[in-house]
């Protein structure tokens, strides 16, 4: 899925009845509701132009007319109050088909798997969910609205129309031929320009997306105005595509009145004609113009939404290829052993190691593996250091960890069974994982902190704030915990924002806890206080640090050395300055005044 493309829709995106059918699943009760109340509608309309042939008819004899007036009278009032009630409902159950469509693309967008979002803009994501759901009005709450109310009560004036008159109905359809022929010849020119305008939208919502989320690198670079111009195309892009889908749906309203008040022109001088040389009556000729009359508004509803539900098609198919992707498999698929993996691999220790990678191979596109063979444990309780250079997949390890990802080859072990064995929910939940950025989501500290446990007690918050030492943080804060932590965290420092990960993390209190680099964005005496909160945390839960620093090298029981996606050496911080020139290599550098960067 390419959201710039610009290529024409192809079969699947036209519009047709099995795309209508699919929107309506679990609201069919509300549509025959509607449907039923716009027939009593159609029916108590279709009569008044019969009792106005009656009281002609009756005044032309001499007859009594007050009771066929009054009767008219309450079958125009109550014909309005029904067509209210059916188009209120038909409205209502566009709404919630619309609303039904967003929950489920919102929950969907949140489901896929993490490949995904590194192939598509997350502000396009983004505009699919937003605007393109809100055109998506159109084809629902609108057209298929103005096609149900339009379609019934045009099926009862045809009826009643050639049974007053075939002939003249014969004139009326041959104009209704014409604008149609008019009218569908710039239906897929509407699909196509709507498609294009919804892409340039969502293109120019991820561009606006990409400059606000890195807001202070654009001022600092002095880039406002090259990003202006960058949305400002996607925007030109819209109106343009815009600007093409109302070129062609102003030949619409002139093609519906040509047939509207050019047939009613037409009707009005041969039935004229018809009367004056006494071949019809002048009662037949004013109820066939009062449906005439009638026609205009379910002819105009019927031509309208044509064109409206072609608008509303571009939308769909971008809602439809978004829901058409694969989600995050949650079943349980317990994988075969590798040969290279033996199942008795381990056998003989008393217990198992609380992680353990086997031969895993992994590569995010198919020709070029990042993980080659990497192979190492993490004991329980203990505190493990990842280290090697950038690009040697230290954090390719934590995604395979998360299962973010799956490998290639090989296994990956957690307390022993394979965690593809697992549902993925159950596995992260003995998970931690705080990310170098440490992203904090906009709302309060608190929310912040109980995001994976909503009902966590004030105890267990007050437990991980002491252990992160953010204590003198809230202590400072107008409102302590409640106090809004700002759009991506702004109003705190990137130490603060690295603390709130790591108590949100502790929290949840897990089995294991994927650290990478908690030292980066802190000061010497903020890292000397939460390495001591390291030692503490390895008390409760097994610890897995990608560092750069010497010092969380150091403070390490086992440093697992990575290079070119392969482990090249593992073991205490004196065994390795012993035997591995990678680490000493490291070492150096750190020594130098250089940090391994990762």
């Amino acid at each position: 899925m390419n959201p710039e493309a610009t290529a024409e829709p192809d079969e699947r995106g036209r519009a047709g009845l099995r795309d209508v059918l699919r929107l309506l699943r679990g609201h069919r009760r509300w549509i025959a509701l509607a449907v039923l109340l716009t027939l009593g509608a159609s029916a108590l309309s279709l009569a008044q132009p019969l009792l106005v042939k009656q009281v002609i008819e009756a005044t032309a004899s001499g007859g009594t007319v007050g009771y066929v007036l009054a009767l008219l009278v309450v079958l125009f009032l109550a014909q309005a109050l029904v067509q209210g009630l059916a188009q209120f409902v038909l409205a209502r159950t566009g709404e919630g088909i619309v609303l039904g469509i967003r929950i489920g693309l919102i929950r969907h967008v949140l489901r896929l798997p993490m490949a995904m979002y590194d192939r598509h803009r997350i502000g396009d994501l983004i505009s699919r969910t937003s605007t393109d759901s809100t055109t998506l009005r159109l084809l629902v709450a609108e057209g298929f609205t103005d096609a149900v109310t339009g379609a019934i009560g045009l099926v009862g004036i045809v009826a009643l129309m050639i049974w007053l008159d075939w002939l003249m109905f014969l004139v009326v359809l041959g104009m209704v031929a014409i604008t149609t022929v008019i009218v569908a010849s710039v239906l897929h020119g509407i699909e196509v320009a709507s498609l294009s305008t919804q892409r340039a939208t969502g293109a120019m919502t991820a561009d606006l997306e990409r400059a606000l989320a890195a807001i202070r690198t654009v001022r600092a670079n002095r880039a406002e105005q090259r990003e202006s111009e960058r949305i400002a195309d996607g925007a030109r892009s819209a109106y343009e595509g815009s600007v093409r889908m109302a070129k062609l749906d102003a030949v619409v309203a002139p093609a519906i009145q040509l047939a509207v008040k050019g047939s009613f022109i037409v009707v009005l001088l041969i039935g004229g004609m018809r009367v004056a040389d006494r071949q019809g009556s002048i009662a037949d000729l004013a109820a066939f113009l009062l449906y005439m009359i009638y026609l205009v508004e379910p002819i105009g509803m019927v031509f309208q939404s044509f064109s409206t539900m072609e608008q509303g098609m571009g939308a769909y198919r971008r809602v439809m290829e978004v829901m058409d992707l694969p989600s995050e498999q949650e079943a349980v698929t317990a994988p075969a052993a590798d040969a290279s993996c033996p199942a008795d691999r381990g056998r003989g220790r008393t217990r198992a190691p609380v992680l353990e990678f086997q031969d895993v191979w992994f590569g995010y596109t198919p020709r070029r593996s990042v993980l080659r063979g990497v192979s190492f444990e993490v004991p329980e309780h203990s505190h493990v250091a990842l280290i090697g250079n950038s690009g040697v997949g230290k954090s390719t390890v934590f995604a395979l960890t998360e299962r973010f990802y799956d490998p290639d080859r090989g296994r990956i072990l957690f307390d022993g069974h394979d965690i593809r064995a697992l549902r993925r929910a159950d596995h992260r939940a003995r998970v931690g994982l705080v990310e170098q950025h440490a992203p904090v989501l906009y709302g309060t500290l608190r929310e912040n902190l109980t995001y994976a446990v909503p009902d966590a007690g004030q105890d267990e918050v007050d437990r991980v704030v002491e252990l992160a030492h953010l204590r003198d943080v809230i202590d400072r804060l107008p409102q302590g915990l409640d106090t809004d932590a700002g759009e991506h965290g702004m109003a705190l420092s990137g130490g603060e924002r690295q603390r709130i990960a790591i108590a949100r993390a502790l929290l949840t209190r897990p089995r294991l806890l994927l650290l990478d680099e908690p030292t980066a964005h802190l000061d010497a005496v903020n890292e000397v206080a939460l390495r001591r909160s390291i030692r503490e945390t390895a008390q409760e839960c097994t610890l897995l640090v990608i560092a750069h620093r010497m010092s969380t090298i150091r403070a390490a029981d086992l440093i697992v050395v990575l290079d070119a996606g392969r482990v090249v050496a593992a073991g205490t911080h004196e065994e390795l300055l012993a035997c591995s020139e990678q680490y000493q290599l490291l070492t150096r550098a750190q020594e130098a005044g250089d940090v391994v960067s990762g």
